[in-house]
C-alpha cells in the first residue's frame, strides 16, 4: 500500500528536498504541497492524506495552530519538523500536545551520520506513524493541580530572577500539599518487592510521559529513570515543562545524582545514561558514547541493563509507544533478575514498535492502555483507596 503525504513548509526548497527523498522510496507518494498552516488545513481536508510533515513557523498560520485545526476536523498522523534549539523545543512539544505523531530536526545533518542514513530515517519515520489509527481527540495528559500565581502588587518581585525563584517555592509549597492529600485520600502500604521505576519510550514518548507523570504523587515511594529518544537541545526543556506539570520532582539527570523517591531523572539526549552502585545509594552516571556501536543515545538497552546490575529483580520496568526494539535486551536482562516488565498496549500506541518487541519476545507480563497506565502502576507499588 503507497503512503500518500502532504508537504507543507514556507520554504520551496525545502518542500522540493522533503518530497524528493519521500519519493525515492516506492512505498511514498507526495500528493500536494502547502506552504503556510492555512493552507495545509485546507489541503488536509481536500487530499486526505496518509501522513503530513509540518513545518512550525510560518505565516499565516503556524505549524502548531495547523495541528490543532487538523487535529479537530480530519485527523491525520503529523510529523514536527524543529529546529534544535529551547525556542524549537518548546514549540515542537507543544505541536506534540496539540497531536501531532512525531518530530524529527529540520537540518537533515542533525538526523544521522550520513545522508543514506538520515534519508531512511524520514522513510521510515513517515511509514511507521502512518500505520497508527488518529482519533479526532488527541491524547491528553491529566492536568495537574494549579497553582495559583499571585497578581504583582507593590513590594512583590518584578524580575525574571524574583519571578523564577517565587514560582520555585510555589512548586514546592504544593507538592508539599499534595503529598499530605495523597496521605489523607489514600493509603499505602510499599510494595518491598521494587525500589525503582523505570521506563523507556520513543515516538509518542513525550506525551505518554506527561500523561503518566502528571498522576504520580509527590510521596511517590520509588526514584524514577525515564529514557527518552530525543535529541540533546530537547530533554532539559521537555523536563522543565514536566516539571511545572507534575507533582513529582522532575528533572534531567546529571552525572552524580543520588536516586531519590518521588523524583524523575530524564535522560540527556546524546548520551548514555547509567546506574552505579547499591540501591539505597544508588549514583547516575551520564557518559558521552562516540563508539558509533549505539544507534540510539540514550540507549533504553544500557540504562536498563545498568539498573539490572544496581536493583537486581526490585524493578518494575514499562515500554511505552515508540519504534524499533530498543530496550527488548534490557529489559530481558531485569527480567532475568526477577523484575517485573510491562508494556504499552497496541491500540493506544502512537507506534506499536518498542511494546511490541518485548510482548513478542515473551518478556512482558502485561499490556496496559496508556490511559490506565498510572493506575495500574500505582496499585502496583502499594497505593489503595485513591
Amino acid at each position: 500500500m503507497t503512503v500518500k503525504v502532504l508537504v507543507v513548509d514556507d520554504s520551496a526548497f525545502f518542500r522540493r528536498r522533503v518530497t524528493e527523498i519521500l519519493e525515492d522510496n516506492a512505498n511514498i507518494k507526495v500528493i500536494g504541497s502547502a506552504n503556510n498552516g492555512e493552507e495545509a488545513v485546507a489541503q488536509s481536508r481536500a487530499l486526505k492524506p496518509d501522513v503530513i510533515t509540518m513545518d512550525i513557523e510560518m505565516p499565516v498560520m503556524n505549524g502548531i495552530d495547523a495541528v490543532k485545526a487538523i487535529m479537530s476536523s480530519n485527523p491525520c498522523p503529523i510529523l514536527m519538523f524543529s529546529s534544535l534549539t529551547h525556542e524549537g523545543a518548546t514549540a515542537t512539544l507543544n505541536a506534540l500536545e496539540a497531536g501531532a505523531a512525531d518530530f524529527l530536526p529540520k537540518k537533515f545533518e542533525d538526523i544521522a551520520r550520513n545522508r543514506d542514513e538520515a534519508v531512511k530515517t524520514l522513510q521510515d519515520r513517515v511509514l511507521a506513524i502512518a500505520r497508527q489509527s488518529v482519533s479526532r481527540t488527541p491524547t491528553r495528559p491529566s492536568p495537574a493541580p494549579a497553582i495559583k500565581k499571585p497578581t504583582e502588587r507593590q513590594g512583590e518581585p518584578t524580575t525574571a530572577l524574583e519571578r523564577i525563584r517565587q514560582r520555585n517555592q510555589e512548586l514546592q509549597s504544593q507538592r508539599e500539599s499534595d503529598a499530605r492529600t495523597a496521605r489523607s485520600v489514600g493509603s499505602i502500604t510499599i510494595n518491598r518487592a521494587y525500589q525503582i521505576l523505570a521506563i523507556g519510550t520513543s515516538t509518542g514518548g513525550p506525551v505518554a510521559l506527561q500523561k503518566i507523570l502528571t498522576q504520580l504523587p509527590a510521596n511517590f515511594p520509588y526514584p524514577i529513570v525515564m529514557v527518552q529518544h530525543m535529541p540533546a537541545a530537547f530533554t532539559k526543556a521537555f523536563a522543565q515543562r514536566l516539571n511545572g506539570l507534575c507533582q513529582v520532582n522532575v528533572k534531567e539527570a546529571e552525572d552524580g545524582d543520588v536516586l531519590r523517591a518521588g523524583t524523575a531523572y530524564l535522560a540527556p539526549g546524546g548520551k548514555q545514561l547509567m546506574v552505579e552502585g547499591r540501591s539505597g545509594s544508588a549514583r547516575l552516571r551520564v557518559k558521552d558514547d562516540v563508539s558509533g556501536r549505539i544507534t540510539y543515545k540514550p540507549s533504553v538497552d544500557l540504562t536498563f541493563a545498568s539498573i539490572s546490575k544496581s536493583y537486581m529483580g526490585k524493578v518494575l520496568g514499562v515500554i511505552l509507544t515508540g519504534m524499533g526494539a530498543d530496550g527488548r535486551d534490557g529489559a530481558r536482562m531485569l527480567k532475568e533478575q526477577g523484575a517485573t516488565i510491562w508494556a504499552q498496549d497496541q491500540a493506544s500506541c502512537v507506534v506499536y514498535g518498542m511494546p511490541q518487541a518485548v510482548t513478542q519476545a515473551g518478556i512482558s507480563t502485561r499490556s496496559i492502555s496508556l490511559d490506565t497506565m498510572a493506575k495500574a502502576i500505582m496499585k502496583e507499588v502499594g497505593y489503595s483507596g485513591l
